[in-house]
């Protein structure tokens, strides 16, 4: 039950305190500590979180604070607010970020980022096409990997479903040992493949000023470079590969 608290906003400690008000009924600060495992140095800041998200309140006897939790159904009305507050933000964000893009485009960015694990790579997606357009083309060189095969699969199916949505043209240069693998399949008419039967650096994906690179493991390692200079010179790579590659 701590766990599923946490999903929903609350701090490991925020749980522990909630849990314990639940199950003490009023009380002061010693039985929370006994009951929750929170040691006394902390208790007060929890528990002043917990009163500021208004899920917990206090009465005063005698000079003493007793705590209480508030009915659980009242959590609905504490993540109604939190979704409310999360609304307001994006509302914000949406108003001044074509301030901050702007803010941005005047510089030429050249970084590089690391991303780890599928939703990693699925972030840096996200970051890679954020500009993309119908009529596009994205080009890719691919690395087959049996270990890793299913993997890779299952997550660029859902790639390729977005690329098809969107109206994007996708080239790929792959290792002559995928077309022999049980894993491949004939490729939809948006995407044109070539083999090679040499070795290929690694499994990169080129668009615009973009390069991702893509180690695959059980937990994937990611690197992507934001650099028109490096992105032209992989798509220049590509090119001349493409005129020696074979269907």
């Amino acid at each position: 039950m701590k766990e599923d608290l946490k999903k929903f906003g609350l701090t490991e400690g925020e749980a522990k305190a909630y849990l314990a008000l639940l199950k003490l009924g009023s009380s002061t600060v010693g039985p929370v500590v006994k009951e929750s495992k929170i040691s006394y140095s902390k208790v007060y800041e929890v528990l002043g979180r917990l009163l500021e998200k208004g899920i917990i309140s206090y009465t005063m006897r005698e000079k003493t604070k007793y705590f209480q939790a508030v009915e659980p159904n009242r959590l609905k009305e504490f993540l109604e607010n939190k979704q409310k507050e999360i609304k307001d933000n994006l509302q914000i964000l949406n108003q001044i970020l074509p301030n901050l893009e702007k803010i941005s485009d005047k510089k030429e960015n050249q970084f590089a980022e690391i991303f780890v694990g599928i939703n990693g790579l699925k972030t840096a997606y996200e970051i890679f096409l954020k500009d993309s357009k119908r009529g596009d083309t994205f080009k890719y060189f691919y690395v087959h990997e049996e270990k890793y095969s299913q993997i890779a699969n299952d997550f660029y199916a859902k790639e390729f479903l977005f690329f098809k949505q969107k109206g994007i043209k996708l080239k790929g240069i792959a290792s002559r040992e995928l077309k022999k693998s049980k894993h491949y399949n004939k490729p939809p008419k948006f995407i044109q493949m070539k083999f090679v039967d040499f070795p290929l650096p690694s499994t990169i994906d080129i668009y615009k000023n973009k390069v991702l690179i893509t180690a695959w493991r059980e937990k994937p390692f990611v690197y992507l470079i934001t650099s028109k200079e490096i992105a032209e010179n992989f798509e220049n790579y590509f090119d001349t590969l493409w005129k020696l590659a074979k269907i």
